[in-house]
């Protein structure tokens, strides 16, 4: 599926289908071309266990999806490791010296999970946001623009993310994420966190972050536990809270993951579950109701009766 096919809001997208509609929800292929004739929301889905390792080999029968709080019916469903877009946000501002090379090293395990026709592109965070290749499935040369990479700069994440995100409009596969590696720290960046969480939620994006360096934030999918240091202020604490607290918001929002991470070997295997996690979705499809106000907010709330998983998807998108 392309996106010049379908008009596609926020992570969900509408799409317009043949009037040849099946009328139960099988895992199904998607087609590739369309006539019009009624509007489907489809919903990427991830579910993890309690280790944060994906449950594969799920249906329709083990979800149920509620839009605005009321249910809705699945009609269409499917699971597939499709071809992604990807886009890796590395950051090496100042405050990564200590941290940079284990990001390096979950860059490099996540590319080791990449489906042959998977596209990448690479930005780093410092002073300025630096867009170091354009969209490329050579891993090879991706990594070896990593490891040329050095720490050094301020901190500008937030414009660096929205940069990316503006980059994915460009991306040839359906399936777009970012991956952020960084300590979550910004002190340079124009535009703000609001203004940034607006761009996420109206983009076609999963945001992942793999949080590095500073042991923040509770633990998600695998992550660290937070420990805040107790020499620290509880107002010092609050500001070191900020960054993590602004990536977990983004990945819980466009149903992304996020993990906190204390050492390298915890960073590359949060990388590996990530990488599983993007290639390891399932896609649900309902209809939404009749007449949809453009620009109107809807929530979205997909839950599985499947016990001990968790759901991982967007939490909703802005009517077109």
């Amino acid at each position: 599926m392309h996106f010049a096919q379908a008009l596609r809001v926020s992570s969900v997208a509408f799409l317009l289908l043949g009037a040849g509609q099946a009328s139960d929800a099988q895992t199904i292929a998607i087609p590739a071309a369309f006539r019009t004739s009624a509007q489907m929301v489809l919903v990427p889905v991830t579910v993890t266990d309690h280790n944060g390792k994906t449950v594969q080999g799920l249906s329709a029968k083990d979800f149920n999806v509620f839009e605005d709080r009321s249910p809705r019916q699945i009609v269409s469903f499917a699971a597939e490791d499709a071809p992604s877009s990807i886009g890796l946000v590395l950051d090496i501002s100042g405050s990564m010296r200590d941290s940079l090379d284990a990001a390096k090293g979950v860059a490099h395990a996540f590319l080791e999970t990449a489906n042959p026709e998977d596209e990448f592109i690479l930005l780093t965070v410092s002073t300025q946001p630096d867009t170091i290749s354009t969209f490329t499935p050579n891993t090879a040369d991706l990594e070896d623009s990593i490891g040329r990479t050095r720490p050094g700069g301020m901190t500008a994440l937030i414009d660096t993310v929205y940069l990316g995100l503006n980059h994915m409009r460009k991306a040839h596969q359906s399936r777009r994420a970012l991956l952020i590696l960084s300590d979550g720290m910004d002190n340079f960046s124009r535009y703000s966190k609001g203004e940034l969480m607006r761009v996420a939620l109206e983009a076609d994006v999963q945001i992942y972050a793999i949080i590095v360096g500073n042991g923040s934030g509770g633990s998600a999918s695998g992550g660290a536990p937070f420990r805040p240091s107790l020499a620290a202020k509880p107002i010092d604490q609050a500001r070191e809270r900020e960054g993590p607290n602004m990536l977990e918001e983004l990945s819980e929002k466009t149903g992304g993951l996020y993990f906190h991470v204390r050492n390298g070997a915890e960073a590359q295997e949060a990388a590996t579950k990530a990488g599983r996690a993007l290639r390891n979705q399932y896609v649900i499809g309902y209809q939404p109701p009749g007449s949809l106000a453009s620009g109107k907010w809807h929530q979205v709330h997909v839950k599985s009766n499947v016990p001990k998983v968790r759901v991982y998807a967007r939490n909703g998108y802005y009517a077109p």
